[in-house]
């Protein structure tokens, strides 16, 4: 394996390293694609997980994959399954049909993940077929990581890979207490490039290092500040969230969107920020409405907001301001979109950042979510100018935090011997 961050990824095996040759390879993905009346809106999730689902079907083994979609809610007594229209709503099938178009070759979906109907589907793969299990979460005993549901998915397959970052913050039965049932465990290729990524601004960013939040609330991201108070050396703040730092420090945002409640918080959170010689920066301008319906925004100071107006998004004096402190940076860390940018009228300050980001030089970290979102729908091939755009929003602002995500401890072999070598 190439050298990563230490930490992170020590003690958690690759595929590239596993026995998988004529296995049936368990590989936990996240096919949690948006859906639109059943069709798949954004396919980029299966997309990410094709290098690893190669890999394993060009090494003969034998493919099962599991993912959840959506949050089905099954009835509360054990064993009790969704109803038929969830299950019709929430079905893998229109992933599994992507793939299958992707791959070129059938991929096998049993009406469940564990049982009588998977265990044949599975047990009768050859080398180089695939078999795509019915949504997890279809059993509440997934989301209760619950060890005997795990032992009914291990007599599925011979060895476990996590290739799903986007699930690997929550201690679910798949990521979970499954992988401890497994002596050959590891992580895929995109686990692991997420690992080495989001684990290189933890361990030892390189400095300058710039790190910009935007979004909704400062509650949401409490945490994450609180560790870039420690790492970054400069804090740029846009979104909504910005609003309730401008509201602590005085300004009238008229009818914008603040937390009144968390006013106190943002005070001391620039306080603290002033002691570590942390450069704060907020909007000097921006982009106001009566509504997030509105045709058309006008652009104002911040101390200029008319009555009953509400920002949505940054100004471009903001995003000039912003993107001045990304020239000469050698990290930047993006999580949260400038404004309402899925509207045309409110979608110039995060598009611009996106640009100013990209064209920057530094090593570039897109945390997921609306931040993704963003990126690829700014277009002019930005996406591809990032270092590292996350698949996981709650699982990569988890990572930054500091905390040990327990889909990922639970890969850490040390230095076990493999299965044929004795102990």
């Amino acid at each position: 394996m190439a050298q990563q961050p230490s930490g992170y990824l020590e003690g958690i095996q690759s595929v590239r390293d596993l026995p998988i040759e004529n296995k049936r390879v368990f590989l936990r993905v996240d096919f949690n694609v948006p859906l639109d009346g059943g069709t798949i809106t954004d396919d980029s999730r299966i997309r990410e997980a094709l290098p690893t689902i190669k890999h394993v079907l060009d090494r003969g083994a034998r493919l099962v994959l599991a993912s959840h979609l959506g949050r089905p809610k099954p009835g509360k007594t054990p064993g009790a399954g969704v109803s038929e229209e969830t299950k019709k709503a929430l079905t893998l099938e229109p992933a599994g049909a992507r793939l299958a178009e992707l791959l070129g070759v059938e991929v096998r979906l049993p009406e469940d993940c564990i049982g009588d109907a998977a265990k044949k589907v599975v047990y009768d793969l050859r080398a180089g077929q695939v078999c795509l299990l019915e949504n997890l979460r279809f059993h509440a005993e997934e989301e209760k990581d619950d060890e005997a549901f795990a032992k009914q998915l291990a007599e599925l397959a011979d060895v476990y890979v996590d290739d799903a970052f986007g699930a690997v913050h929550r201690a679910h039965a798949s990521v979970h207490a499954l992988a401890k049932l497994y002596r050959e465990r590891g992580c895929g290729f995109l686990l692991e490039k997420e690992i080495a990524a989001l684990g290189k601004l933890v361990t030892g960013p390189e400095t300058p290092y710039v790190a910009v939040l935007g979004g909704a609330k400062v509650s949401d991201k409490i945490a994450v500040v609180e560790s870039l108070l420690q790492q970054a050396n400069a804090l740029l703040i846009g979104g909504a969230m910005a609003n309730t730092f401008l509201a602590a420090k005085g300004v009238d945002m008229k009818a914008s969107k603040i937390e009144g409640d968390k006013l106190a918080l943002a005070r001391t959170i620039l306080e603290k920020a002033r002691d570590r010689n942390v450069d704060v920066v907020l909007p000097v301008d921006v982009v106001v409405a009566n509504s997030i319906e509105a045709r058309e925004g006008k652009t104002c100071d911040v101390s200029a907001i008319p009555d009953g107006a509400m920002a949505l998004d940054i100004g471009p004096k903001s995003v000039a301001e912003f993107a001045k402190r990304f020239r000469g940076a050698k990290t930047i860390f993006w999580n949260g979109p400038m404004g309402l940018f899925e509207k045309a009228p409110f979608a110039a300050g995060t598009f611009g950042l996106a640009k100013a980001m990209a064209e920057s030089g530094a090593f570039t970290v897109v945390g997921g979510g609306d931040s993704a979102a963003a990126v690829h729908a700014a277009g002019g091939g930005l996406a591809a100018k990032m270092s590292h755009i996350s698949t996981g929003g709650g699982a990569s602002l988890e990572l930054i935090e500091g905390k040990k995500l327990p889909g990922i401890e639970v890969l850490r072999t040390g230095a076990a011997p493999r299965a044929g070598q004795g102990g």
